[in-house]
């Protein structure tokens, strides 16, 4: 008897100890907060054997909705060219950027709402007006790459677009102001980090 009570013992405990290494590998595999912050880039250079799915892109921008917004108006918007026919048509319409993010698989065209962050009832808040609305959609794309990077994909944010042509390609609302296009992808090549100003310039305390 207490030789079936040490074996079941024995095998509870490898048990046990199996789950916590299980455990504690799935927990490794995600990054720091640090680390996504250390490791993220601006990438000019991606690779074009690596896909990024549309079930991925979903859970992304989902993670981008958890961003703060004015009176949570939530005015960001995103159009997404995932098929080679839309990936090839924003490709023309980037400017110099569209030899850098040929192999992106995704582009991601980021717009606002005009008229709700800034406002209240319909009247402006303060002098900045919809600049509000183009604070929150920062604010929205800043999750977005953060988010991106923690799943391992690299980004480019784009402000030399086509808007005109772009409203056009996605059928974008008149009431909607066309900021940036996003490439999404992996990186074919580790960039460098580019030098920061001194802290001491950007900032003062009193």
């Amino acid at each position: 008897m207490k030789k079936i009570f040490a074996v079941g013992a024995l095998f509870a405990l490898l048990t046990l100890t199996g789950c916590y290494q299980k455990v504690e590998s799935v927990a490794t595999t995600s990054p720091s907060f640090d680390e996504v912050f250390t490791s993220r880039r601006s990438v000019r250079n991606y690779d074009a054997s690596k896909k990024i799915s549309e079930a991925e892109v979903r859970e992304l921008i989902k993670a981008a909705q958890d961003a703060p917004s004015w009176a949570n108006q939530q005015p960001t918007k995103y159009y997404v060219a995932i098929s080679n026919e839309k990936l090839a048509a924003v490709q023309d319409m980037v400017g110099g950027n569209k030899e850098r993010i040929k192999n992106a698989p995704v582009l991601i065209v980021s717009t606002y709402e005009r008229g709700k962050s800034g406002f209240f009832q319909g009247n402006q808040t303060n002098e900045v007006g919809d600049g509000w609305g183009a604070y929150d959609n920062g604010l929205s794309n800043c999750y977005l790459i953060l988010k991106a990077r923690a799943m391992g994909f690299d980004t480019l944010i784009m402000g030399m677009r086509d808007a005109d042509k772009l409203r056009e390609l996605f059928a974008i609302p008149g009431n909607e102001t066309v900021m940036a296009v996003i490439a999404l992808g992996y990186r074919a090549e580790e960039p460098k980090r580019p030098d920061r100003r001194n802290l001491d310039e950007i900032v003062k305390f009193f």
